[in-house]
This record gives structure tokens, sequence and C-alpha cells, in this order.
């Protein structure tokens, strides 16, 4: 246990390897989708299929085993859905970069990141944001993460009159409801591994309702994918442009508030935040997320980030860097086991992600809502993260609301001069958008 101790930060006296184990297995199911999902994106840009698994594969496992490591988290990163669409889409069809060239920002983006973190830019950022939008981020992050779930099983669905609606009573819209309910169910009743069991559980009934799906000639085990095709192709040609820099810049934007936002909210739910609200071992979760995103880019990736998915695992009660460790191994078997992974149908992991929702909605009672000025900028935090389906968002307008309401009301004493320039660019980032 002394290794553990010292290379993960596992504490024998109180904590239990089983658990830890469980809630990497859980995270890394709740999470796997990532591995058909990522590629399928990117596909779109000409890029490799098969090579592109391999690359999700790997950037993931690299990123988690660095955190699990650097900072002794039971978190995970892997690439950030949202940004691989940005890759995919607006990079490359949008402004016409080739998928080298995207590759090729992705590095700069990645070395800029490793950078302002070593000169603690992105932590002293997390040490200015206020209280009260830490407890809203928290809670707001746990009902985007409900809304992923219930939009993975086709519970909730696009509405061309209303934007969002219920959706139909179809086999993968009951199979979410099952996975829901039965995730509820074992948790009430203190089942270890409640929502890990419900994935594993929900998997199975989906076969007889045809929505956990074997391929033609399914075998469990493959070798890996070539990943020759799309490691280190990098294209710098026709960078050097203002079009550039206005891309990284927003890249750097959105990826440095998707992993704070996440961060604080996981370490609120693991219990590690200390009285003055610093979290142990930021920075170096920070590291990770900025060496993870350049070595992404070195093996065809997007960006990576800290994942959402991680509460899944933190109510299993992972608490140390042994549940990342976990999540890590779990990636670099699934390049061998790939076709038993891909079986996990996303509406199985939708009872595990409302769960976490539920769990995480108990940072509201900590927010002031007797004060205007606070309780309406916690409401745009958590309000706008669901709506624009994007945590980096949703801290950013709960942040301007927040030195809105401040200034107009003329509590000086309670801003600082980075959520001012902070509040300063992201006027001018929405602005250029």
């Amino acid at each position: 246990m002394t290794f553990l101790e010292k290379a993960l930060g596992f504490d024998s006296k109180s904590m239990k390897l089983r658990t830890e184990i469980i809630a990497g297995a859980t995270t890394f199911l709740t999470m796997s989708y990532i591995l058909a999902v990522n590629p399928a994106i990117l596909t779109s840009t000409g890029m490799d299929k098969g090579a592109l698994f391999t690359g999700t594969a790997l950037a993931a496992a690299i990123a988690t085993l660095l955190l699990a490591f650097m900072a002794k988290l039971p978190f995970a990163q892997a690439p950030s859905m949202g940004l691989n669409a940005f890759f995919a889409y607006t990079l490359c069809v949008s402004l016409q970069f080739t998928w080298q060239q995207a590759l090729a920002i992705m590095l700069i983006e990645g070395i800029l990141f490793i950078i302002i973190t070593f000169f603690n830019v992105r932590e002293m950022i997390l040490n200015a944001i206020p209280t009260n939008l830490r407890y809203a981020i928290s809670a707001g992050i746990g009902m985007f993460i409900a809304f992923i779930g219930l939009k993975n099983a086709d519970i909730i669905v696009d509405n061309q009159a209303t934007l969002v609606g219920l959706g139909a009573f179809t086999p993968t819209c009951i199979l979410g409801i099952i996975a829901i309910l039965l995730s509820g169910a074992l948790m009430a009743r203190n089942v270890k591994g409640s929502l890990f069991w419900g994935i594993i559980i929900t998997t199975i009934i989906g076969i007889p309702m045809g929505v956990t799906v074997f391929p033609d000639s399914w075998i469990p085990v493959s070798a890996p994918q070539d990943i020759t095709p799309i490691f280190c192709k990098f294209d710098f040609s026709g960078l050097m442009n203002l079009k550039t820099v206005l891309v990284v810049f927003s890249l750097l934007l959105i990826n440095i508030f998707d992993t704070i936002g996440t961060l604080m909210g996981l370490a609120d739910k693991t219990g590690i935040v200390e009285p003055n609200g610093n979290i142990p071992h930021v920075k170096e979760a920070m590291m990770s997320d900025a060496i993870g995103t350049t070595c992404g880019a070195m093996l065809g990736s997007s960006t990576l980030t800290t994942y959402v998915e991680s509460a899944s695992g933190i109510a299993e009660g992972g608490r140390s860097g042994v549940t990342a460790f976990t999540v890590g191994i779990f990636f670099i078997i699934s390049l061998l086991l790939s076709p038993i992974f891909l079986l996990i149908p996303s509406a199985a992991t939708s009872g595990a992600l409302v769960m976490v929702g539920v769990l995480m909605i108990d940072s509201v009672k900590k927010i002031n809502l007797q004060d205007i000025t606070e309780s309406f900028p916690a409401f745009i935090t958590m309000i706008t993260m669901v709506l624009c389906y994007s945590i980096a968002d949703g801290i950013c307008l709960g942040i301007l609301a927040y030195v809105f309401m401040k200034t107009f009301t003329r509590q000086w004493k309670d801003l600082n001069w980075t959520l001012v320039v902070l509040a300063v660019l992201f006027i001018l980032n929405f602005v250029k958008s």
C-alpha cells in the first residue's frame, strides 16, 4: 500500500481499494462512448476512422494516467465533446483548414496551455471565482450531466416548435428509462457499485430489445488499429494570420473554463475543497490536462479535457488517483477489446448520468439566495450551462452577470481585477463570434 499512497494518494485508513477500482470502472463505462463518438465526428474531416479510435484511446489513457500520478485525484480525461465538433465542423468545414492544419492548431493550443498553467494563470482565474458561483457551477454541471443522459437515451429530443421536448417511447427511450429507474433503485438500496451495475444490467436488457447490437462477425478481441495515418501529421503552412490567432484564443478560452468548471464541480463532490476554497493539486490536474492536449494533437485527436462523467465514479466512492489510474488502464485495454466496449449503448449510461445530476444538485442549498447580486449570477450560470449545452458558456455568462450586478450596485469590494479582466475578454470574444 506504500506505493499506492505515495504515487496515487490512496489512504488505506479511509479508502478501500475495491471501491476505488469499481469507481474507476464506473467512470470509464459512463464515458466510454467517446471511443465511438470521437472517431465518428472527426472522420468527417477525412481522417482514418480506425486510426482515430486508437488515437482517442491512447490520448485519454495518457492524460488520465498523468492526472492519476500528478494530481492524485479521481478524475478522468478524454477528447472534449464539443471541441471535437469545433475541430471538425468549424475549423475544417466553416474555416476550411485542412485536418493537418487543425492538428497543428491543437498542438499550438496545447503548448500555450502548458505555458499559462506553469505560470499559474489558470490557478489565478480559479481562485478569483466567488464562492456562490462555485456552488452554482457544481449544481449546473449536475443538471448538465443529467441533460446529457436524457438526451443520449432519446428521452429528451429536438423539437422544432419548442427547441426540446419529450421523445417518443422507442426501444432506446424505454431502455434509458429502465436505466434511470434501476440506477435510482440500486442507489436507494445502498448497493455498492450501483451505477456500475446499472450500466451492465441495462446493457444486457438492451440485447432482446435490439438496442444493444452485436455487429456481423462479432468477436470480443481485435488487434489495435494502425495510428500511422494521423500520427504527428501537422501542417503549419498558412497559419501565420489573424484568423489563426482568433481561433487559438477561442479554443483557450473555452477549454480553460470548461476544465476549471469541471474541476470545481467534481472537487466539491469529493469533499477535498479546503475552507479557503483552494483545491489540492489543482495545478497538477490542469498541467496534466495541458500535457494531455499536446499529446492528443500528436496522436491525431482534438483538445482533451477533464470529463464531467468522472462524477459517476466519485458517486461510487472514488477519492484517489487509483480511480483515475483504473480508468487509464481501461482505456489501454480498450485498444484490444474495442468490440466489447462499443457494445454498450449510450442509453445504458443514462441512469448513471441522471443520478449524478441528482447528487450534484445539492450544492444549490449552499448558495446565498437572499442577496439578488449573488443569486442572479448563480441562476444565470446554472440555466445557461444547460441551455447553451456548454459548461464554459455558463461560467462566462455567470461571471459577466456577477460583475455587472456588483458594479451596478457599487459593491466594489466583492470584485477583483481578475474578474474584471475576464469580463472584458468574454465580451470581446462574444462580439467576435
